[in-house]
């Protein structure tokens, strides 16, 4: 008499094919969660201060996903940190106030407006705020003495990027200098940084824009509406489609219309372009990127077109 298979534990059920206790091997999302688990744990073990760099985008929300599963059911022991430049898409502004609230975070604002209104920055000519960021974020990063800030960088979306460490060294002025950067290998991290300096950290490093939405899928993470395609007055710029704002509008020589679009990357709505999409749910949007041969920011983003090195500089400046 054959013995019968031993009881699933409640709520653990086994997925279909697999025997009883065994584990199924991890896939790449897996590893990918894991990865940015483990740097995050790593932080919060070699730092006293830190946070994480919100802004409403999807890669931000995708770490602090990572984050809240990586410390649950100990809440998050880092605040969250927004370098607002006050010309941001309010759908992601609610989105970020709902996601603080929800979670009991603490959220600390830098402003960029009021860096202009007590005149420690000039408004650009061009009207982008998204260069104005440095000295704000800097000043949070001295004020809140923060060891570790994280970012959503990913060595995908440039050539700045490509080059980045897990965990980049920054000087006591906040810039980035290649020649003092560490070795990394298995996963093993140098924490060690001298008085006033501190770490840029990158949790989603070696994940894709394709693994990024497969992860959202795979999570059912809520994501602000205008990564989903949508109706939107848009005009035509630079080979974009921008939409008009408090930053400004259309000029003289450009006309406003009204057409099918969403976003791929969200940042300063003056720099942010939309990209003609019919893509209206998560498995469209994985659609359309792999079928896509253009980069996200290479499509949507003007600040990256500002010259070859434009990223690698405002990096030295200390932004990125």
């Amino acid at each position: 008499m054959t013995a019968p298979a031993p009881a699933v534990a409640a709520g653990r059920p086994e997925r279909l094919g697999t025997r009883v206790g065994h584990v199924p091997p991890m896939t790449h999302l897996d590893m990918l969660e894991a990865e940015a688990a483990h740097v995050f744990r790593e932080v919060a073990g070699e730092f006293d201060r830190s946070a994480l760099l919100f802004s409403g985008g999807k890669d931000s929300i995708v770490m602090l996903h990572v984050a809240l599963k990586a410390f649950a059911p100990a809440p998050l022991p880092f605040s969250l940190l927004h370098v607002d430049t006050g010309h941001n898409f309010p759908e992601v502004i609610a989105y970020r106030d709902r996601i603080v609230e929800t979670h009991g975070l603490r959220l600390d604002v830098a402003s960029v407006q009021s860096y202009i209104d007590d005149g420690r920055l000039r408004e650009r000519s061009d009207g982008t705020r998204n260069p104005l960021q440095t000295l704000p974020l800097l000043d949070a990063v001295r004020d809140g003495r923060f060891g570790a800030v994280f970012g959503g960088g990913r060595r995908d979306e440039e050539k700045a990027r490509a080059k980045e460490r897990v965990f980049s060294l920054r000087d006591e002025f906040g810039a980035w200098e290649p020649r003092r950067q560490r070795p990394e290998l298995w996963q093993l991290y140098n924490a060690h940084h001298q008085f006033g300096e501190h770490f840029r950290v990158f949790p989603l490093s070696n994940w894709t824009e394709l693994d990024v939405w497969q992860y959202i899928e795979h999570e059912g993470i809520e994501l602000p509406e205008i990564y989903f395609a949508h109706w939107r007055k848009v005009f035509r710029r630079d080979g974009m489609w921008l939409a008009p704002g408090d930053w400004g509008g259309p000029r003289d020589d450009e006309s406003m219309c009204e057409r099918h679009v969403r976003y791929r990357t969200v940042g300063d709505m003056s720099c942010t372009g939309a990209v003609d999409s019919t893509a209206a749910t998560v498995g469209e949007v994985i659609a359309e990127i792999a079928a896509s041969r253009v980069t996200e920011r290479g499509a949507s983003r003007a600040d990256d077109r500002l010259s070859e090195a434009a990223m690698e500089d405002r990096k030295r400046e200390g932004y990125f």
